[in-house]
Formats: C-alpha cells, sequence, structure tokens
C-alpha cells in the first residue's frame, strides 16, 4: 500500500524549542545590547544558598547535590549545611573585599530557618533571587499547576516578609520546571528567571501573564558542575572561566553588550581551599575595562531598556 502523499509534510516543524515560549533567534544578529556607561561585559555573579532536607524524597527525581547515603545522611547533609554556617559567610567577605553587588539565589525556607543569613546577605547590599522552597521540592510535570503554585508563591511569600525586597528572578531547583512554571512565575510578580540555559544574552518569554525575562546562567562553568559532575579540578575550573570571559569580551568589541554569568554555591566555592580560587578569577575579570557588576535584576531592568 502506498504512502500517502502528505506522509513527510512535517506542518509543526520550526526552529525552536519545541514550544511557543519563545521565538528562534541567532544572538550574532540581534541588535546590540547597550550597558550603561558603555560596559562591555554585565558580570552576573549568582551565589546559590541551598537547604537539603535530611529527609528529601528521591521521586521522580533529586536535585543535583542532593544527598545519596541511606537516611539518616548527616555526612552530606552536614557538607551542604556547611555553606549555610561558613562558606556564604565566606563568599559575603570576598564580595564587600572587591566591593561587588550581586545575587544570592536562597531557598525560601532558608529565612525561616536561618533569617540571620538572609540579613547578612541583604545588608551586604546584594539582591535576594527565589531558588524555590528547599532542595526537595523540585518542579515538575507531575505536579498539579494548583500545587506548584502553592510551593512558589510560600518560597517568595517567605523571601519577601524577611529580606524586604521585592524579589522578582527565580531558579528553580536543579533548574527544573514543568510546562506551567513560566506562567506561574510571571503571574507571582517574577519578571525574570535563571532556569535555561540556551543562551548568553538575556531574551523575553511568552507567558500567559506577559513576558518573562530568560537571564543567562552558565552551566558548564558552575563551579557545583565542574567539580562534582566534570571531576575536574579549580585551577581547571578557574581556566575555563577566563576562557568564557575572554571569548564574550572579545565579542563584545564588535556585536555589542555580554553577560558574564558566573553560578556559585555557598557549599563548594565558600569552602577555604576553593575560595582563593575564586578570588583568582574575581581579580582577572576585574582587571579589565568595561566590565560592569550588578544583580541580575539590574542586568534584566537593563535589557529591556536597551530594547
Amino acid at each position: 500500500m502506498p504512502l500517502p502523499d502528505n506522509y513527510l509534510e512535517y506542518p509543526h516543524r520550526r526552529y525552536g524549542m519545541d514550544h511557543d515560549r519563545y521565538d528562534w533567534s541567532d544572538m550574532f544578529q540581534r541588535k546590540p545590547i547597550a550597558w550603561p556607561n558603555g560596559a562591555r561585559i554585565a558580570l552576573s555573579l549568582v551565589t546559590h544558598v541551598q537547604y537539603f532536607p535530611l529527609d528529601m524524597p528521591s521521586k521522580p527525581f533529586k536535585a543535583p547535590g542532593a544527598l545519596s547515603m541511606p537516611y539518616p545522611d548527616f555526612r552530606y547533609y552536614t557538607n551542604r549545611d556547611y555553606g549555610n554556617r561558613v562558606g556564604v559567610f565566606r563568599v559575603l567577605r570576598l564580595l564587600a573585599e572587591k566591593g561587588l553587588k550581586t545575587s544570592f539565589a536562597i531557598n525560601g525556607i532558608i529565612a525561616k530557618r536561618y533569617p540571620a543569613l538572609l540579613r547578612a546577605v541583604v545588608e551586604g547590599g546584594h539582591e535576594i533571587v527565589a531558588h524555590g522552597l528547599d532542595m526537595g521540592k523540585v518542579h515538575h510535570s507531575g505536579l498539579s499547576e494548583e500545587e506548584e503554585n502553592a510551593i512558589v508563591v510560600e518560597a517568595l511569600r517567605l523571601l519577601r516578609e524577611e529580606s524586604g525586597q521585592a524579589v522578582t528572578g527565580w531558579l528553580s531547583p536543579g533548574r527544573a520546571q514543568s510546562f506551567n512554571t513560566p506562567d506561574i512565575l510571571a503571574r507571582n510578580g517574577v519578571a525574570y528567571g535563571l532556569d535555561w540555559a540556551n543562551d548568553d544574552l538575556p531574551y523575553e518569554m511568552r507567558t500567559g501573564a506577559g513576558p518573562l525575562v530568560a537571564m543567562p546562567l552558565a552551566y558548564e562553568t558552575d563551579d557545583r558542575v565542574v567539580a562534582d559532575e566534570y571531576f575536574q579540578s579549580e585551577p581547571q575550573w578557574v581556566q575555563q572561566v577566563r576562557d568564557r570571559f575572554d571569548v564574550l569580551y572579545r565579542e563584545s568589541a564588535e556585536g555589542g553588550g555580554r553577560v558574564m554569568s558566573l553560578p556559585l554555591h555557598s557549599w563548594v566555592s565558600g569552602m577555604p581551599y576553593r575560595i582563593e580560587y575564586l578570588r583568582e578569577v574575581l581579580d582577572y575579570i576585574l582587571s579589565h575595562d568595561g566590565v560592569w557588576n550588578a544583580p541580575a535584576g539590574e542586568i534584566c531592568a537593563a535589557f529591556r531598556a536597551s530594547n
């Protein structure tokens, strides 16, 4: 029996991500972005501050960095909690030394469990980004829209009340989303998200509640990813971050402003033997002219003003 004439027709084939959240775009053909004061690079540091519950569920999946030993896994629980007791303050001290104002992606439950930690971040002049409720509550399409909305509402409420900030940025635990996540975020006053890793520049996504900006957050040069997934050394991480910056800086000479995003974890870069490598990275980036350091929310606002 012969195939029908329309067998090889694909009416929905197009550039994109199998959804209609945004139009496919070649970054090198876009209108150049103009950063404040003619800066070539917007430096966006985002430090993850996370709480991993001792009884965190394993289904449908565990967020990266999750506890992995039999219950009660005090070995990894306390290792992760090191970031909340020691590491985050070590990172804060270094940022203050460099005069940097950055973003901290913080689980909502941190506002209840460690309010002094949240106050230290705010008093340091940094922006609070909502990082879900805790690392045991991942977003996925097995959740009903009502269940997922309740997680988002609670995380935002805790952080907004304790920090006094508007909290308009979002990073999901493990960067995991459901098909409903962008709409839920926009409905709850979130202006930008850091989950999607498909661009070196901000871009607008479509939601049922208006545009949501997808902000760059480099996955491959994330400190945890390089150490725990790629099993590479701290000097290798430094070289990779420097190489990433060099390419973006070179491109900015002709293509307009670029975003140099640097994801950090308080329980990774906050370790004594790693903090000096972070210092080395910052010294290198800040030694260049035309680097504008700002929290992700300010970079998002500058992007919208430039377009």
